[in-house]
Formats: structure tokens, C-alpha cells, sequence
């Protein structure tokens, strides 16, 4: 199915008529609404999602819920300029703007989450149970949160306590494949303490998209996530918030290779320990004392059974320990006092990071420590114009001191409309992989070494004689790996029109020094080793459109679209000189590529679109949902060896829609008996993993 941009513009444009031709009414839902959606992601201090003047995408408990989802990477796949990618651990992260899931922090309640054993951090790992809320950043933001939020940042804000009787729900869901999901959350607050538990299992038989290949495309698996949070007020001044998280995730690995089915499995477990002690010196200054240990350990044996030969025997064992001290002084005005006008916010932090990493394929534990600062002033010069600026600095052991600024501006220019923009800096620092890899593929022979490691294992295999001849200079491989870095641009504006909001943003982000492999010697078995190297230039750019309206007070619907490019800049101009070439099918002879065949960066689809349709019956006490999501073709990987994708390889993933659905109903007022189905078009692809065709479910949950 084919998408076209008109019939997006066109439903957008028509709500917009019939917005503008309904009387206006004295209160508008859509903003009431909107004055209830607070952020703290963005600017780590409570602003309005309409006020911010960046990019931001709010996802909320009801919409979770209607959804039907229970884990994240279903819930963001839903979301405009959001789209989930499998990389080759087989985990699902996140793109935004066209950046890969390597260059996005993940946080919850604030804290960051480690345990990227092949780049992405899997989505999946996380339920959406106790979910107050998502809030996503687009584009970099280092300028709070340093090294991997060099393309956005997605924080997971959990529920808190507000009343005194205990409240909370448990339920069940059960769907295809026998995916169970089991959910118990409860939680209660007394006069200065307030607690809350919550516990997750969630299970699958697994499914096999391919029975010409022996296993399973999914093995059967079962997760637990239990969190618990402590609140305590002191006083009116000082209070204190701790919370601990457990996942534990065993997940069957057979594996059938050359006629030996290997045994065995894959386990993952995780610890989170936060405590932050908040204190309200003055009225103007509010101060946060923050302390956080998270640990994530990841292993998998397979072995013959029989002969005990062992195919793959790996650990990934990451800490992380951080202490952050950052304060909030609020200046006010004394002449505007009566009317409660403030002239500025001024938000700054310290803090220090150890990571550590213990992993096969490492010579010995390796740690990396960083001290930042960063400070940020919002505030408004003129009554409608709103500036936020910021910048922090990185001292890394690794590599070299980082400087991240940023400016973000929003004029209102009437009550209905208001544009924003943005300029930040942001990067990424090399990872442990990258810098202490040691690893020979058995099999094939070939060799992958990490840039710090790369010189002395070069001159080892040297002594071994198993180098045919080097390819690079010692000089080239001392030298520093420079870390990562972009600058992102965004331009947009948002649109209130009677009961409904349009928002479109315009984006560009340009990265240099990315890290990739690049061949360092050949070896004598015909193989080479590789290592890596700063060298690609990219750019992404394009734009983001969402619109929502409020047919009835029953009724809303939304769409949003993204169209994206994503090149690498030398690619595209080795095209333009006509210096990449591809070998014609029918004549056999080498032709120059044209500029119109060089498609962009891998995993990049040029369009994205959804259409969300929410129908509550306030009679019946039912809700009905329906998502519709379109993704344009994209490819996977190069196919014709000439280093690019273009129009001849045969990698593609042809464009497709999925039909999302739920059903709610709520019966003896405390029971919600929910069905609902993924994919019900039943679209599947042997290339792509996470979809296995129809996926239906029933849950009942009880509210108490």
C-alpha cells in the first residue's frame, strides 16, 4: 500500500474547516487538558508540554491503557517519528529523527538505564504497568544529560501515591503465542509517608516465522519486573523519595547448526537503587541530593548436548553508580509580584559517573569515569517569548573534554499560535566495545578489535605470524577515538484551531566523527581485522506533523506523519561524481549510480504515518480504539557490495500498514474486561522478527 502526503494534509486541513466554522467555546477542552500534562524531562523542572519550546512527545497512563499495550517498544511504535528497529542482537530500540537507538538515553524517573550489549537497549525489557507517563525529547540533549543523548532522550515516569486508601489493580491478560501478562500494583499514602509496589510477569511460548529453518524465529521466555518506591516528608521543606527495581528474564537459546541442535539459554537480570533527598531551602530555591546504582548482567551457553561442545559461552556485566547534587533558584520580580510574574529559572547540577564493564571478549574489567556540570536559565525577556538556555561540560577518562550548549526559543504570537526553535549540541562517547573489543569469529576467521586494544593485538597476531600486511599506520591507531557529535535544528509551530491542535516541526541533524569498522590488516587465512574509526559525516532531515481534534466529547481522532532523509555526505557525493557503481542485471556491465538510485542510511523509511481513532460510550461505560500505522520501505543491509544502499539491492522491506484495536468495558464498576488485537491485517516478513502476524488478546483487570 502506497502512502500519500495529500490525503494526510487533506484530513488535517478539514478538521481544520470544521474546527473554524463550530461557534468557539468559552473553555477549550484541548487546553484544559494540556494544563494538566506537565514535563520534566525537557528542562528538569515542571513545565506545561503547549509552554515548551522543544520537541516533545507526551505519552499518558489513559492512552496506555486504552492501547492495550504492555510493553514499551509497542507503545512508542505508535507514536509519530518514532519507529522501532531489531539490530543484531535480535533486541528492539528506538529511532527518532532518523537517529539510531545508540544515541538515545533512556531514563526512568530520571536515572539512566545501562546494559547495550549490541547497541540498542531493548525496549521490551520494560513494562508499561505502573506507567504514569513517557516523555520523549527529539533531537540532542547533552545539554542536560551528556553522552548518549545526542538524538533525544525517553524518560519513564512512574506513578506516585495520592491518597490515603490503599488503591491500585491487578489483572491478566492472556494472547497469542500464550503471552501472559500478570500485573499487581498497589499503592497508599498517609500523612508524611506514602509507598507503593508493583510486581510483572510476562511470558511467551515464542513463534516461528520460518519452518524451512530449524527453531524457532522467538524461544519461549519468562520475565519478572518487580519495583518498589518509599516516600517520606520530613516536613513541609525536606522530603525523601527511594525506590528499587528487579528484572530477571530467562529465555530458552536452542539452536540448530549443521544438523547439531545446541542447547541451552539466555538470562538477564537487573538491579536499579535510587534515593534523592529534595529540599526547599527558600521559596525560590529548591534544592536535589541524588544517589543511583543500577547493575544489568546478561549471559547465554549453548552447548551440544551430546559432545558438550559449546557454541557460545558470553557474559555482559555493567555497573553504573552516580551521584548528582542540582538545584532550582526561581527570580522573581518584585514589581510584577501582584500578578505572580517571574523573569527566570536557573537550574544547575553536578555530578559523577563510574561505569564499569566486565565482558567476554575483554582482556579484564574495564571502568570509565566522568565528572560534568551543567547549568541551564529559562526565562522570559518579553511577555510572550519564552528563551531556555543551557550547557554543560563532560571530563571523561576516555576521550576528550565536551562542551554541549543549547538555545531553544517559543514566541506566542496570538492565543491560538505559537512557533519555537531550537540549536543544541550533542554527542556520544565511544563505548566499551568499541574501545576494548577482542574478538575472532572461529568459524570464518576474521577478527574485530577495539581502537585502544587494536596496536598491541595487531603486533601480537604479527608475532604469530598471522598478518599478511598491515593497512594503516601505527600513528592512525594512536591517536584518540573523538567521541560522537551533532548539531540538531528544529523549527516548528503549534496550532490551536476550536477543539483541535495541529503541531508540525521541521528538523536537521548533523553528526561527524561516527564511529563504524574500517579494515586495519589482512590475515594470512584470507580474512581481515577490523577496528574502529571517526570518519562518516550524516545528516538527517525532514519533518513531523500530528494533529488531533475532539469530534464530540465521545469522539477524538488524530493523525501524524513523518517524512525523513538520511544520508551519509561522502556517499552522496562520491553518487554525484559518478565514482559509486553497480553491476547492470541483464547486460553484466559496471554502471555509474545516479543521484535519483542512492536511497539513504540503512533502516530509514522515507515516510511514517498513523491515524488513531478513540470512541468512549459513556452509556455502556466502553471505549473502542482503533491505530492505523504506515511505514514506507526501507532496506536492512547492503546487497551488491558497492558500500551504500541504492535501488538494486534486494534488502528492501516493502512498505506495509498494521491495524492496532481495543475494546474496553467496565462492568460492577471496578471490572474492565478489554480485547484487542496487533496486526489484525496479519502482515508478516521473514526479515522482520517482531512480527508474527496477528496478534489477539483478552484481559480483565480489577480496580480497586
Amino acid at each position: 500500500m502506497r502512502f500519500r502526503l495529500p490525503a494526510l494534509l487533506v484530513l488535517i486541513g478539514t478538521n481544520y474547516i470544521i474546527a473554524q466554522s463550530q461557534v468557539p467555546s468559552t473553555t477549550d477542552s484541548i487546553l484544559s487538558q494540556q494544563l494538566d500534562e506537565v514535563i520534566v524531562t525537557a528542562t528538569r523542572t515542571e513545565r506545561q508540554l503547549s509552554s515548551l519550546p522543544l520537541p516533545v512527545t507526551l505519552v499518558g497512563k489513559k492512552q496506555i491503557i486504552k492501547s492495550g499495550t504492555v510493553r514499551l517498544n509497542e507503545i512508542l511504535n505508535e507514536q509519530t517519528g518514532i519507529i522501532t528497529v531489531t539490530d543484531e542482537s535480535g533486541f528492539q530500540g528506538v529511532q527518532i529523527q532518523g537517529i539510531a537507538s545508540d544515541y538515545i538515553i533512556m531514563l526512568i524517573d530520571g536515572v539512566p538505564l545501562v546494559g547495550r550489549s549490541a547497541g540498542n537497549f531493548d525496549l521490551s525489557r520494560l513494562t508499561v504497568g505502573n506507567i504514569k507517563q513517557i516523555e520523549v525529547v527529539k533531537g540532542p540533549s547533552s545539554s542536560l544529560y551528556g553522552s548518549e543523548a545526542l538524538g533525544g532522550v525517553i524518560n519513564i515516569i512512574t506513578e506516585k501515591p495520592k491518597t490515603e486508601d490503599l488503591s491500585g489493580n491487578a489483572s491478566y491478560r492472556i494472547g497469542s503465542f500464550t503471552q501472559q501478562d500478570m500485573n499487581l500494583d498497589f499503592k497508599q499514602g498517609f500523612e508524611k509517608f506514602r509507598y507503593g509496589f508493583f510486581a510483572n510477569r510476562f511470558s511467551s511460548e515464542g513463534y516461528d516465522l520460518n519452518e524451512d529453518v530449524d527453531g524457532q524465529t522467538v524461544n519461549p521466555f519468562t520475565n519478572y519486573t518487580l519495583n518498589g518506591r518509599l516516600y517520606y516528608d520530613f516536613n513541609d521543606k525536606l522530603s525523601l523519595f527511594t525506590s528499587g527495581r528487579f528484572y530477571d528474564q530467562v529465555q530458552d537459546a536452542g539452536f540448530s547448526l549443521d544438523s547439531i541442535q545446541y542447547e541451552g539459554d539466555t538470562k538477564e537480570r537487573e538491579w536499579n537503587a535510587h534515593a534523592r533527598l529534595d529540599h526547599k531551602w527558600t521559596p525560590n530555591l529548591t534544592m536535589a541530593y541524588e544517589l543511583y546504582y543500577t547493575n544489568y548482567v546478561a549471559t547465554e551457553l549453548l552447548a551440544d548436548p551430546i559432545s558438550t561442545d559449546v557454541l557460545s559461552d558470553s557474559d555482559f556485566n555493567q555497573k553504573l553508580f552516580r551521584p548528582e547534587v542540582r538545584g532550582s533558584y526561581t527570580f522573581a520580580n518584585e514589581n510584577d509580584s501582584k500578578i505572580g510574574f517571574q523573569n527566570g529559572t536557573l537550574t544547575a547540577g553536578a555530578g559523577l559517573q563510574i561505569d564499569n564493564l566486565d565482558r567476554t571478549y575483554f582482556d579484564e574489567t574495564v571502568n570509565f569515569t566522568s565528572q560534568y556540570l551543567y547549568a541551564q536559565y529559562d526565562f522570559d525577556p518579553i511577555e510572550k517569548l519564552n528563551v531556555i538556555a543551557g550547557a554543560r561540560f563532560d571530563n571523561h577518562s576516555e576521550y576528550n573534554n565536551q562542551f554541549s550548549p543549547k538555545l531553544a526559543l517559543r514566541y506566542q504570537l496570538n492565543n491560538n499560535l505559537s512557533i519555537k526553535g531550537s540549536v543544541g549540541y550533542g554527542f556520544k562517547a565511544p563505548d566499551f566495545r568499541q574501545l576494548y573489543f577482542d574478538f575472532t569469529n572461529s568459524a570464518v576467521g576474521y577478527t574485530v578489535l577495539g581502537y585502544n586494544v587494536a596496536l598491541e593485538k595487531l603486533q601480537e597476531l604479527e608475532a604469530q605470524d598471522q598478518i599478511l600486511n598491515v593497512i594503516v599506520t601505527e600513528d592512525e591507531l594512536s591517536k584518540p577515538l573523538e567521541a560522537e557529535s551533532s548539531i540538531g535544528y528544529n523549527l516548528g509551530f503549534n496550532l490551536k484551531h476550536g477543539k483541535g491542535t495541529t503541531e508540525v516541526n521541521f528538523f536537521r541533524n548533523d553528526f561527524k566523527n561516527l564511529i563504524d569498522t574500517q579494515i586495519i590488516a589482512r590475515k594470512t587465512n584470507g580474512q581481515n581485522v577490523f577496528s574502529y574509526m571517526n570518519f562518516d559525516e550524516i545528516y538527517t532531515t525532514g519533518f513531523e506533523i500530528n494533529s488531533s481534534y475532539k469530534l464530540t466529547d465521545q469522539l477524538n481522532i488524530s493523525a501524524g506523519y513523518q517524512l525523513l532523509y538520511a544520508f551519509d555526505k561522502e556517499q552522496k557525493q562520491d553518487v554525484k561524481n559518478d565514482q559509486v557503481f553497480v553491476r547492470d542485471a541483464e547486460s553484466g556491465q559496471s554502471v555509474a549510480l545516479s543521484q535519483s538510485d542512492y536511497f539513504g542510511l540503512v533502516n530509514r523509511s522515507r515516510h511514517n504515518a498513523n491515524f488513531k481513532v478513540y470512541y468512549d460510550i459513556p452509556s455502556a461505560s466502553t471505549n473502542v480504539n482503533m491505530r492505523v500505522l504506515y511505514r514506507s520501505k526501507y532496506a536492512q543491509y547492503d546487497t551488491n557490495g558497492n558500500g551504500l544502499i541504492d535501488s538494486f539491492d534486494t534488502s528492501f522491506i516493502d512498505g506495509f500498514v498494521t491495524i492496532n484495536a481495543a475494546v474496553s468495558k467496565i462492568f460492577y464498576s471496578d471490572f474492565t474486561l478489554q480485547v484487542g488485537a496487533y496486526n489484525l491485517l496479519d502482515y508478516t516478513d521473514n526479515n522482520i522478527p517482531t512480527m508474527p502476524g496477528i496478534q489477539a488478546f483478552i484481559k480483565l483487570n480489577y480496580q480497586f
